[in-house]
């Protein structure tokens, strides 16, 4: 009777086991982390006797939690990358939103600029029309600025983010090292701590989060974490913590991410983190917001400069070239990077004559050198290298961008420069008196007055102009058509000797063999071949003065029409420039200047938003993708080790009638037991 006992015994303890098991797991299926446990029966070797082996019952070996390796790396993996994905898209859409369009965006602002030169050129001394274009062009200035400034909150706020989430890996590395040392001693007993090995699986899940991890198990049961695919987070018990550091040219708009092994602090490439919401918040910082920051100060420093550069050309109410309108930020030096041996330093400025506005790209550049004097220069926002050699040109000239070599530089030394960083945030308005502006053109072009062809003025423009003390400017030019499709000029040294030919006594008759053989005599290099529409130019210094490079001059004439012999067009000093408003005319032009990528100017800022705006769709879909993916493979995960109430019912149901049934076979062997006692002492 006892072995029956027995027997019924073990089943009772076994299935209350099982009880008691799947209770815990219908208590936890809401407890994060936590994965469903399930016992392990085995039964009892039986006992020989003649008749053959009889059972002895059943035990428990242990209790296991119903876990998958494979889906739960896979799980963490992909939620990683997901966060990464995740969180750089919301920053994207803040960014954003930095850039309205419409009325309310920069574009119109600098279209509204551009646009209120007209008035100006309808009346040039009107200085209410002139009070508008300073009142606009101020308005301009303030609107970059307030997107500059905006910009750096945005990256400040990204920088404290980042700081903040270094903290945390910190402490999830700490806890999970700590889990480590529990599970370590745990091990020692023979069983498997379920409870530490998910509050360890679920640690890491959480730091997955922030930064995308690799694990490799140890013997006594600890895992090793690693970050950046080699670099040792936690080893065992011990912590190597992270910290947001400068990258290694210590340009203030970059971070990076750091890790402490012993006393060796390693900068962490960002092409090798892979997930987790530190990748994504260094992918936004470190190429998002530069690569706008860029976009913008583009185009502050082009339209800034290039409307400086017209203001030169134009004259004043009180006759004097124009100051310029807009003061600029300072182009900031090359950052040299940390590993630099040499001294060497590079200053950047703006390619003039021609102007280099047009050119601009909006990148950062690298410069590696391999030797003191040449090396490549990498334009960092496609990759396209160009060599340089500061031996043979100093500055050196990137897309529109002088660069100049100063110092001892060594070979293997690098140096970055970011032309545009600081573009935005400094540009103003130089002056505020309406006086100042320079709507008049230094010169004028006038028709001779015996001039019979048909032939009209279709612009003048100065492309040069001498600055004070350096006056007078270009001395006056004629030039005079020696037949429909052809001319002479009189800053050639023989052109007054033909004139006097042309025009006798007596004058030659124009359709005359006389008159075509003096101009064939003519010098070739002297004699010019008439286009209409195609421009006619001139540059020079003022030749009473010393020579200065500030007393250079230059202009373009576009004629239209058919001349016929002996018409002129003479280009002179302007001089009633009061009443002109050439460059103001210049001024609004330049709304159709290719400027932007060869978009015109006042596309600029469409082309700035259709770039932002193309990488914020491109990170919207990377973040739907990605987080497809986290919630497919945490499904497969959970489908194995999660909780389920309807399981975890049938298997109650299933051991409490196995529990049942143990007690009832006890009962049975208790009576049997007291017949057996009944029949001995009756």
């Amino acid at each position: 009777m006892s072995s029956i006992i027995k027997i019924g015994l073990t089943a009772l303890n076994a299935n209350q086991s099982a009880l008691q098991t799947i209770g815990n797991n219908i208590a936890n299926v809401n407890t994060p982390g936590y994965s469903r446990q399930a016992i392990v029966q085995t039964n009892i070797p039986g006992q020989f006797t003649g008749s053959g082996y009889f059972g002895k019952g059943v035990e428990v070996l242990t209790v296991k939690r119903v876990y998958d390796e494979f889906l739960t790396r896979q799980a963490a993996t992909s939620r990683s990358v997901a966060a990464s994905d995740t969180t750089r898209y919301a920053y994207m859409q803040r960014l954003e939103s930095l850039f309205p369009g419409g009325e309310n965006g920069l574009g119109a602002v600098v279209s509204d600029m551009l646009n209120s030169f007209s008035d100006i050129s309808n009346a040039p001394t009107d200085l209410t029309a002139r009070a508008v274009v300073l009142a606009r062009a101020d308005e301009m200035a303030r609107r970059f600025r307030s997107t500059s400034e905006a910009l750096n909150e945005l990256r400040l706020g990204t920088l404290a983010q980042l700081r903040n989430d270094a903290t945390t890996i910190n402490s999830l590395a700490s806890q999970i090292a700590k889990v480590n040392e529990k599970i370590a001693l745990a091990t020692g007993s023979g069983q498997t701590p379920n409870d530490l090995l998910d509050q360890r699986d679920q640690l890491i899940r959480d730091l997955n989060q922030y930064v995308q991890t690799t694990n490799l198990k140890a013997d006594d049961g600890t895992l090793s974490i690693f970050i950046a695919g080699s670099q040792p987070l936690v080893l065992g018990k011990t912590v190597s913590p992270v910290s947001i550091v400068q990258d290694e040219f210590g340009d203030p708009a970059k971070a990076k991410l750091a890790i402490t092994v012993g006393t060796v602090t390693r900068t962490l490439e960002e092409s090798t983190l892979g997930g987790g919401e530190v990748a994504g918040l260094l992918r936004f910082m470190n190429s998002d917001i530069v690569d706008a920051t860029n976009l913008l100060g583009r185009m502050a420093l082009a339209i800034g400069t290039r409307m400086n550069e017209q203001q030169a050309l134009g004259l004043d109410l009180n006759g004097d070239p124009g100051n310029p309108l807009f003061n600029l930020s300072a182009l900031p030096a090359g950052y040299p990077a940390s590993t630099n041996t040499g001294t060497g330093t590079l200053t950047i400025g703006v390619q003039a004559n021609p102007s280099g506005t047009t050119s601009f790209l909006s990148s950062n550049y690298e410069f590696t050198f391999t030797s003191g004097t040449t090396g490549t220069i990498t334009r960092l926002s496609d990759g396209v290298q160009t060599a340089f050699d500061f031996g043979a040109t100093n500055p050196v000239l990137i897309d529109g961008l002088t660069v100049t070599s100063a110092g001892a530089p060594v070979a293997g030394d690098r140096i970055v420069i970011t032309p545009f960083a600081n573009a935005a945030r400094g540009i103003a308005t130089a002056f505020s008196s309406p006086r100042e502006l320079a709507m008049a053109s230094p010169i004028s072009a006038r028709a001779g007055t015996n001039n019979t062809g048909a032939l009209a003025l279709q612009s003048l423009t100065t492309t040069t102009v001498p600055l004070p003390p350096n006056v007078p400017t270009a001395p006056a030019v004629t030039i005079r058509f020696v037949g429909p499709g052809q001319f002479i000029r009189s800053d050639d040294a023989g052109y007054a000797g033909l004139v006097a030919t042309l025009d006798g006594p007596p004058p030659l008759d124009p359709t005359g063999a006389a008159y075509a053989a003096a101009v064939a005599a003519h010098p070739a290099g002297q004699k010019y071949t008439y286009t209409p529409g195609t421009a006619i130019t001139a540059e020079g210094r003022s030749t009473n003065l010393p020579y200065d490079p500030d007393s250079e001059w230059g202009w373009s004439l576009t004629l239209k029409g058919v001349p016929s012999a002996n018409d002129t067009y003479t280009i002179d000093a302007n001089p009633y420039p009061q009443l002109d408003a050439g460059n103001a005319l210049a001024m609004l032009n330049l709304r159709d200047l290719a400027m932007f990528d060869g978009g015109v100017l006042t596309d600029g800022y469409a082309s700035l938003m259709a770039e932002i705006g193309t990488k914020v769709q491109g990170a919207k879909q990377a973040a739907i993708v990605s987080d497809n993916i986290a919630v497919s493979l945490e499904q497969d995960r959970t489908a194995v080790s999660g909780v389920n109430l309807d399981e975890e019912a049938a298997r109650m149901l299933q051991y409490q009638q196995a529990y049942q049934a143990a007690g009832k076979m006890m009962q049975i062997a208790q009576g049997i037991f007291n017949t057996l006692l009944d029949s001995l002492t009756g």
